[in-house]
């Protein structure tokens, strides 16, 4: 849920101010839904609107400006019980230079380079106020990115070499920002916008009818009943829930309440808990079918149908969620952790009483695969069942009123907030990148990177993700690195969708990777654990997420690209890759294992990772590492089975 005004009362709430204010952020916070569901069941077609797209996106953004000034507070991390003069003032004056833009639009779209004066100083205005808003929403990093890519759009004749380029003057470039497409009105707030707000409606139409509660439920009884069920509860929980929030940490959030308490008490270390739930929600956002808004930008960037991401992702994400569950499963069996006890578990006939709440998942997957709907479409189509099954069937005894489904409209403008601010940051980006010739000039000298040697490329790549990620939001993580990193590896010769998912994926490990793992620490203070070994902990769990990356861009086989003979090889040497450096990690099979036996299954797991198709003789890697991977089982399993023997 996204940001809420506090309830009136306290020493700070003025008379009838914060109800009002309140009243007012859910008002436009329902209108940005509401714009958002009427896009996308195209209603300017039913009224024969002129209207142009990139309009309608900034007018999503003039409702989303004042309810970053009402409802966000100048100094982050405070209660909002009252919105000073100055607040007001400036989502007045945010709401009127967008609302000029939006109405002008299309008399001043085609002027932008004879710098208009309304323009310049409506966006001025908007520029300034929307950087404003993003810091009170995402903090000071993403901010100093983006005036530090105005000013260079500025005063880019100052740099030496390739990174010099020619300055463009206030005007222009205020002018190309707040109305060009391919600056603040472009793709990632069309994005945002229209298919990432509506999927937030989905989800908070799930949460208002308990469908939340009920994969938690689901993943107790599923896992529960096994050695170290709490845990292997929240890797599936949290991939449950994390494909639909989108956010790492609002994830971490909201499974880890229930899951850190019962992981810790079944016997884990607090930093084990915390980085297991760190973990398990950061690769929510890697896990089809919805993955998240980065998804769906991935797609328009690439001008891909949506369920071709989706298909590609899958394969990698499995990887990633076998090897948190074959960890789990014997970090329990190591520390002799039980199952999960009785008192803690969901009714099995209450919570079977939910699976109806699989049907909207079942017909956004046929919406999407089979009909070929519209992502955004896709989800509302989703959503139309959910009301009338749970106000029919309920769940735990519990049956949603027509006010709990109400207040999804709010609750999905107010989680999209961030999202919105974080894409207007993106579309600075992006414009500049444009405007002053700087995305030529760094994919060039990556490039060139790249042709003395393609690994160097891969870890400097890897490297500039993780530094660029720290502390950024999921969507700005992903928008900045496609725009700045991606294109080098295309042009090198990589598969356009294996690199725009390697920097996704390496911009994601930056939320559990030290020293800015805004995941990991959030659940170690859930946990009560020191953040900084909770982060280590949490990159020793997720090592899959660093190796993968690597292998589908040498071998695109693992995102289900190429004939079918090679994707099967591929997918079974890579499970058993993953068991077999599991097992190395984690220092236990069916024993402790040695120093030298662990080195044995990492080496022979890493080279069944090894897709046949990276290099010529690949092939041969995957047979040797399984070969040398079922023989050390079998080895382990020997001497457990000599063992119980003797002393049987």
């Amino acid at each position: 849920m996204g940001p809420r005004l506090s309830t009136p009362g306290s020493s700070e709430s003025s008379g009838t101010q914060a109800p009002v204010a309140r009243v007012l952020a859910s008002a436009l916070a329902s209108l940005i839904t509401l714009g958002s569901i009427a896009w996308a069941l195209d209603v300017v077609i039913w009224f024969r609107l002129d209207l142009y797209p990139a309009q309608f996106f900034a007018a999503i953004l003039a409702l989303a400006l004042p309810l970053a000034f009402i409802a966000l507070p100048a100094r982050r991390k405070t209660p909002r019980t009252n919105v000073p003069w100055y607040d007001w003032l400036c989502a007045a004056i945010g709401f009127a230079a967008i609302g000029y833009l939006v109405w002008e639009y299309q008399n001043l779209v085609d002027l932008i380079l004879l710098r208009p004066k309304g323009a310049v100083i409506a966006g001025s205005i908007a520029l300034v106020l929307s950087l404003e808003a993003l810091r009170r929403a995402t903090g000071n990093t993403l901010l100093i990115i983006s005036v530090a890519f105005i000013a260079y759009a500025l005063w880019g004749d100052v740099m030496p070499g390739r990174l010099a380029a020619k300055a463009t003057d206030w005007q222009k470039l205020t002018a190309y920002l707040a109305l060009d497409v391919n600056g603040v009105l472009g793709l990632p707030l069309a994005v945002a916008s229209t298919i990432v707000v509506s999927f937030l409606f989905f989800g908070e139409l799930l949460s208002a009818s308990r469908g939340s509660h009920f994969f938690t439920d689901i993943a107790m009884l599923t896992m529960g009943r096994f050695r170290g069920g709490p845990a292997k509860m929240a890797v599936v929980g949290s991939a449950l829930f994390g494909s639909v929030s989108g956010s790492a940490v609002a994830n971490v959030v909201a499974t880890g309440v229930i899951t850190i308490p019962l992981i810790k008490r079944s016997g884990y270390p607090a930093h084990k808990a915390a980085a297991i739930e760190a973990v398990a929600s950061t690769g929510g956002q890697l896990m089809p079918p919805v993955m998240g808004a980065s998804a769906f930008l991935m797609a328009e960037f690439l001008q891909i149908p949506y369920k071709d991401v989706v298909l590609a992702a899958l394969l990698p994400a499995i990887l990633y969620y076998i090897a948190l569950f074959v960890q789990a499963d014997l970090d329990a069996a190591k520390m002799r952790i039980p199952r999960l006890a009785e008192r803690d578990m969901p009714p099995v006939g209450a919570t079977m009483r939910g699976l109806y709440f699989v049907v909207p998942f079942a017909v956004l997957i046929l919406a999407l695969f089979i009909f070929n709907q519209t992502p955004q479409m896709a989800a509302l189509i989703a959503a139309a069942p959910m009301i009338p099954l749970a106000v029919i069937f309920g769940y735990r005894g519990e049956r949603p009123g027509w006010r709990a489904f109400l207040s999804a409209l709010p609750g999905a403008g107010f989680a999209a907030l961030d999202i919105i601010l974080v894409c207007v940051a993106a579309g600075i980006v992006i414009g500049v990148l444009g405007i002053s010739g700087l995305g030529f000039g760094l994919t060039l000298t990556l490039v060139q990177i790249g042709e003395g040697s393609l690994a160097i490329l891969l870890v400097l790549t890897a490297l500039v993700c993780i530094v660029l990620g720290m502390g950024l939001p999921t969507v700005g993580v992903y928008v900045l690195l496609a725009a700045l990193v991606a294109p080098a590896l295309v042009k090198v010769g990589i598969t356009p969708i294996a690199a725009h998912l390697y920097v996704m994926y390496f911009g994601m490990m930056s939320m559990i990777t030290p020293p800015v793992a805004i995941a990991a620490f959030a659940a170690a203070s859930m946990a009560g654990a020191e953040p900084m070994r909770t982060g280590w902990a949490s990159v020793a769990f997720g090592w899959t997420a660093f190796v993968v990356p690597v292998l589908f861009v040498l071998s695109p086989q693992l995102l289900l690209i190429g004939d079918a003979w090679a994707i099967a090889l591929a997918t079974v040497t890579a499970i058993a890759g993953v068991w077999l450096v599991s097992i190395s990690i984690t220092g236990y099979y069916v024993r402790p294992l040695s120093n030298g036996a662990r080195f044995a299954f990492a080496t022979a797991g890493f080279l069944a990772l090894i897709p046949a198709g990276a290099f010529p003789g690949a092939v041969y890697t995957d047979i040797l590492g399984t070969a040398v991977g079922a023989g050390l089982i079998a080895r382990e399993l020997l001497i457990a089975r000599r063992r119980m023997a003797i002393s049987g």
